[in-house]
């Protein structure tokens, strides 16, 4: 196993840019960028023996800041997303009777972090003993609206069994509200274009009720005789609305913080399984049907249903839901989060 840093020749508030490359004994290659913590390329040898990317995105960095793409329907493709993910009601939370009001998009709801949230802020590289990135970011007070210095660190690894760990740290000095996730848009098939084929499982009794604007309500609703049944495995698109698909948390069949499945997803023509392990409660499951992208890997455009992303996180908008497991972080606790991503032949 060994990284590499790489110059992009970009610099941003300051800062340098770097791309970090890990690769494994097997071959597998793993891109990450200190812009945004973005997973860029997640490279694998198929079933048939083939090199193939699994992950959406460009192949330069530049696509990453182009005007163009980071327009009204940007995607967060790959990035880190924080401080908070999918939607905060109103973009308001408080936290012992004192309000706290938030940026707001389209809808009047905060929506991951906000107008400038982790996934456009330049990272600090630390320096690392295992064969892995560790990248951390100060979010200031005040910062989108979010009280307290929050300090991140968010750690990369990339095993010899094909598994990308994503470690995530965070500590406070006010408390404050943190639902961090991971935005990748996964794709398994080696001519890319729909992910309706490829078979799905969630073990996920219950998903949540989301209002029109798309924001978790409070209650959950049995999974059993409806679309959003994945406990067994089925074609992403056998059940859905195509033009909708699917944009829904799980609420996962666990404990409390045990480390367990959140999915598992497999492609016929590539022969690949993509299993998805995490210690958070929720699987954020998202058909990609805003996906609209100009120029991605290769020149090829990305189009709604050509990927698929679940963003393990606690319950969305639970800072405003007190009967969610708590979002809060007070000073002198630590947040923890595993997530990983595991490839496998089927």
């Amino acid at each position: 196993m060994k990284a590499n840093l790489i110059k992009t020749g970009h610099i941003i508030d300051g800062k340098e840019i770097f791309a970090v490359e890990l690769i494994n004994k097997k071959g597998t290659y793993v891109k990450i960028y200190n812009y945004g913590a973005i997973l860029s390329h997640f490279i694998v040898t198929n079933a048939k023996g083939e090199k193939q990317d699994i992950v959406l995105g460009f192949d330069d960095f530049s696509g990453y800041i182009n005007p163009d793409y980071t327009g009204s329907d940007y995607p967060y493709l790959g990035a880190v997303i924080g401080r908070y993910a999918n939607r905060i009601k109103s973009g308001r939370f408080s936290i012992k009777e004192k309000i706290y009001q938030l940026s707001q998009a389209k809808g009047g709801d905060c929506l991951h972090g906000g107008d400038i949230g982790f996934d456009k802020k330049v990272w600090d590289i630390l320096p690392t003993v295992d064969p892995s990135l560790t990248l951390q970011y100060i979010s200031k007070a005040g910062e989108e609206g979010f009280p307290g210095n929050l300090t991140i660190q968010l750690t990369f690894k990339l095993t010899e069994e094909n598994e990308l760990i994503l470690d995530y740290k965070a500590e406070t000095d006010e408390s404050t509200a943190v639902n961090l996730t991971h935005h990748s848009y996964f794709n398994l098939s080696p001519d890319l274009g729909t992910v309706a084929r490829h078979l799905h499982r969630m073990p996920a009794s219950f998903y949540l009720e989301q209002d029109q604007n798309y924001v978790v309500t409070g209650k959950l609703i049995p999974v059993e005789n409806t679309k959003y049944d994945f406990l067994g495995s089925k074609p992403i698109g056998r059940d859905w609305n195509e033009q909708e698909g699917y944009d829904q948390s799980f609420v996962l069949d666990k404990n409390y913080g045990e480390f367990t499945l959140a999915s598992e997803t497999t492609e016929e023509s590539s022969g690949l399984k993509l299993s998805i392990y995490t210690t958070e409660p929720v699987a954020h499951f998202y058909t990609s049907k805003y996906l609209s992208v100009k120029n991605g890997k290769g020149n090829r455009d990305y189009h709604s249903s050509e990927g698929f992303c679940i963003e393990t996180q606690h319950h969305p908008n639970a800072i405003n839901i007190p009967e969610f497991p708590s979002t809060i972080l007070y000073p002198g606790e630590t947040y923890f989060q595993t997530t990983i991503y595991k490839v496998e032949h089927k």
